[in-house]
């Protein structure tokens, strides 16, 4: 149905193996499609490995330094207020004027270059865990956390850049056999997170197997069983979304 958009790509898997796949005119099995949201799944992945190996915690305060001033109520919001899109942070992700909404501010206007950082200045509009609110922002904050506990808080650009690809190719990209993955990062090497990752639909298939499958490849445990099952049960303020997947 033209009226609902345009399909680019479908692949059936079965038992880890491609059993379908049709393309649209002009794209195959070996055109790089944007994941767009899709990039959030990866990005919780990510976190819940650093979680697994202890380097954060899932209800210790985000370990964002300007929110751990004095006064500062944003000190409140957790790993898991972000992840589940609860943080209350005043992120509007689409309406009707574009330059006003706050992912178009980020990706392409006043937050391109340092997208974390402007995502996290931004002041509460809910108290964090209150509400709801679907949020692009918010993963690029999560991205930006990922990076700081990898590089010990380094600012530097590439070491930033480089120490999660590394971790993401190490864990989960080369494990799974993602050969045509290419993550963007912005000029202050932090993923985005939220919207642009691109790969084969082959091998976004990949990664939907590792869900089906609980976080097990070929017998070897990727992701905790328990985090996978975690991203897709429903937070206390969504019937409909858990930890960035819907």
């Amino acid at each position: 149905d033209p009226a609902r958009g345009e399909t680019r790509a479908v692949v059936v898997l079965a038992n880890g193996a491609v059993a379908a796949e049709r393309y649209g005119e002009g794209y195959g099995p070996d055109t790089r499609f944007v994941s767009w949201s899709m990039a959030k799944t990866v990005t919780a992945i990510m976190i819940g490995m650093l979680v697994a190996d202890g380097r954060i915690a899932l209800d210790d305060p985000a370990p964002i330094p300007h929110w751990r001033r004095p006064g500062d109520p944003r000190a409140a919001i957790t790993l898991r207020h972000l992840l589940q899109m609860r943080a209350g942070l005043d992120h509007t992700e689409a309406g009707p004027v574009p330059t006003q909404s706050s992912e178009v501010r980020m990706l392409f206007l006043d937050g391109r270059d340092d997208m974390a950082k402007w995502a996290a200045e931004q002041p509460l509009e809910a108290e964090p865990g209150a509400k709801f609110e679907y949020s692009s922002n918010t993963t690029v904050i999560l991205a930006d956390i990922a990076a700081r506990v990898l590089t010990e808080n380094s600012r530097d650009p590439e070491t930033r850049r480089r120490a999660v690809l590394d971790y993401l190719q190490a864990r989960l990209f080369e494990p799974l056999g993602m050969t045509s993955i290419v993550p963007e990062f912005d000029a202050s090497g932090t993923l985005i997170g939220g919207s642009l990752m691109h790969a084969t639909a082959r091998d976004f298939a990949k990664l939907g197997e590792l869900l089906r499958t609980k976080g097990s490849h070929r017998g070897a445990q990727l992701v905790p069983r328990q985090w996978i099952e975690a991203m897709v049960t429903p937070s206390p303020r969504s019937p409909h979304y858990g930890f960035q997947t819907w």
